[in-house]
């Protein structure tokens, strides 16, 4: 028989222990599950190196502040786990460890939430299973000659871990560019394919970066006041790394002995094609960047305008095609972003491109809501210390629901 509860939530990482804590605080009866263990994107799906973009001092949780010794540092990931696996002992969250999602469909009453443990019949259920729970390798990959290691991010652990020989690194932003940073340290070749980015420096003014889009309310913006939603959520990661005052864009790599070359266009007869079009996208990323940083100084009162900051080096000639079958690449890295999977959601809530369709958290269908998506209610949405408002929001719209007339 299904078990019965008011709400569900998927996935314990922090969005949806934020999701526990507010529907506690409502008295609101419900289970918290995860597939793997609490934090468990953290604690499997990361490279060994990785540190959050996000300086200690900016990440906190609802009622639950970094409280160690180096608030100006950046957590790895074993830290971020353990950040978060605190938060669910702290806030006694009431979740189901190793308990995989089948299938949800709406019911009469509600939903009913298949698991591989057992089903479970609720009245609402909040996703906050994330937007990055796999790879997106495009189509192109299928070309690449055999005898050449294809990883994603998911994948790669180390440089050590690589064959031998040079690698190419398809994709620019903060994923890409760390990686590309790390394995031409090694010692190896790095190729590294360059798209669409977001150019910022770590610190600016004597301040880290994010302070100033905390402090001028950047982050703050509601998504009802973006002119194009679709595209902000759609932007890559700012080239960040979490190393104090390290920058991390185009220049430093090419500094370290990276090459860049354009967008990677097609895969053909054992060769990469890239486009022409390298100078232009830099060209624009630093216009971006130069516009975000006067904002900065308007905001502070400072006239002078940014400054200290060269525009992108591009190669004379940035080369077009690379031989794959020549010898010079022996690993791809594909850092071309993630998605979603909500391949167990049986409600027409997905769009084409495998988007939940939702206002502010608040999916199109009655009683089903989301968080940690990108821009959800706000541009802080996925940071840790920008769930707070989002997951305060959804555990009051899915009260009234339940009780129009008693929640005040």
């Amino acid at each position: 028989m299904s078990q019965r509860v008011t709400t569900v939530v998927i996935g314990a990482g922090h969005a949806g222990l934020a999701a526990s804590h507010f529907l506690s605080e409502r008295s609101i009866d419900h289970i918290v599950l995860e597939r793997g263990r609490i934090a468990n994107t953290w604690r499997r799906e990361r490279w060994d190196s990785l540190r959050l973009l996000t300086p200690n001092w900016l990440n906190r949780l609802p009622g639950h502040a970094y409280g160690g010794p180096d608030p100006d540092g950046y957590m790895t990931a074993g830290q971020v786990a353990d950040f978060i696996g605190d938060y669910a002992t702290v806030t006694a969250a009431p979740v189901r460890e190793n308990t995989t999602v089948t299938s949800v469909r709406r019911t009469d009453g509600g939903y009913q939430v298949c698991t591989d443990e057992g089903d479970l019949d609720c009245v609402t259920v909040v996703i906050a299973s994330g937007a990055c729970n796999a790879p997106v390798v495009p189509e192109c990959a299928a070309g690449v000659p055999d005898g050449i290691t294809q990883l994603t991010p998911f994948e790669y652990r180390n440089p050590g871990s690589l064959p031998d020989g040079g690698v190419l690194v398809v994709g620019a932003s903060a994923t890409g560019v760390q990686l590309a940073a790390e394995v031409r340290r090694s010692g190896r070749p790095v190729v590294l394919s360059v798209g669409e980015h977001v150019r910022l420096p770590r610190t600016y003014r004597g301040r880290d970066v994010l302070w100033w889009m905390d402090a001028t309310g950047v982050w703050a913006q509601s998504y009802d006041e973006i002119e194009d939603l679709a595209r902000a959520r759609r932007l890559p990661s700012p080239q960040l790394v979490g190393e104090p005052g390290t920058t991390i864009d185009l220049n430093a790599l090419t500094g370290l002995g990276v090459e860049p070359v354009g967008r990677l266009a097609v895969i053909r007869d054992g060769a990469a094609l890239f486009s022409g079009g390298l100078r232009n996208v830099c060209s624009l990323a630093d216009l971006k960047m130069r516009r975000l940083l006067a904002g900065f100084d308007e905001w502070a009162g400072i006239g002078d305008g940014p400054a200290g900051f060269e525009p992108t080096r591009i190669p004379a000639a940035p080369r077009l095609r690379l031989d794959l079958r020549g010898g010079e690449i022996a690993t791809i890295i594909w850092a071309t972003g993630f998605r979603p999977d909500y391949r167990w959601l049986d409600v027409p809530v997905v769009d084409e491109k495998g988007r939940l369709r939702h206002d502010g958290g608040v999916v199109d269908s009655p009683g089903l809501y989301a968080l940690g998506l990108p821009v959800l209610r706000r541009r802080r949405s996925t940071l840790l210390h920008g769930i707070e408002d989002d997951a305060r929001f959804v555990a009051r719209h899915l009260a009234e629901r339940l009780t129009p007339r008693v929640v005040a």
